[in-house]
């Protein structure tokens, strides 16, 4: 049974993925749109479902971050295919706190830290050496410290509006369950045809 409230159903549903041994559990595209409303989809990892908003951490400098500087509005997509399930969603976005920026960045392994640090995310660079470069000249200039969260990288949450759940069927008679967020902060439910 679906329910009423569609991110217990997204904590169920993922569970069930992580339980199925699933690959990448919490892969999901993320779209933004450019200011030249061109789209644009990659995969980010998400990293929690906090006060009912779906949070991933990047750079705020790079492509995606600078689209969604310009237009906070995103889709994100879960494809699960051992279980032959998606879901869809679509909200606003907006960053996350610097104090939960500052502890996820804080839990995550050194090298990825200073992997942080060392790319100018989504810009042209001459030649893969600047990355070693810069990596080499960060992991000198933290030798003997913590390395710190850099400015230019951190949170976003993602609050829903539309949540999708598609269940896989035989002969394409997929189920299709969509939640819709009113203006009152209510989720309405409806049931879509395949």
């Amino acid at each position: 049974m679906v329910g009423d409230d569609p991110i217990d159903f997204f904590a169920k549903w993922f569970g069930e993925a992580q339980a199925a041994d699933a690959d990448e559990v919490n892969a999901m595209t993320l779209a933004t749109v450019d200011g030249n409303n061109h789209p644009h989809a990659r995969i980010v990892l998400l990293k929690g479902v906090d006060n009912q908003e779906f949070v991933f951490y990047t750079n705020y400098l790079s492509d995606k971050g600078q689209e969604m500087a310009a237009n906070p509005n995103v889709s994100l997509l879960f494809f699960w295919k051992e279980l032959e399930r998606q879901v869809r969603i679509e909200g606003t976005v907006s960053k996350t706190a610097s104090q939960i920026s500052d502890e996820y960045f804080a839990s995550r392994p050194d090298g990825s830290k200073l992997g942080a640090w060392s790319s100018p995310q989504s810009r042209i660079i001459p030649n893969r050496n600047i990355l070693d470069e810069n990596y080499l000249k960060y992991e000198n200039r933290f030798s003997d410290q913590q390395i710190p969260r850099p400015e230019h990288w951190g949170g976003y949450s993602v609050k829903p509006q539309r949540m999708e759940f598609w269940q896989g069927r035989s002969n394409r008679m997929h189920d299709r369950v969509v939640f819709l967020l009113s203006d009152s902060g209510v989720w309405e439910k409806h049931r879509l045809a395949p």
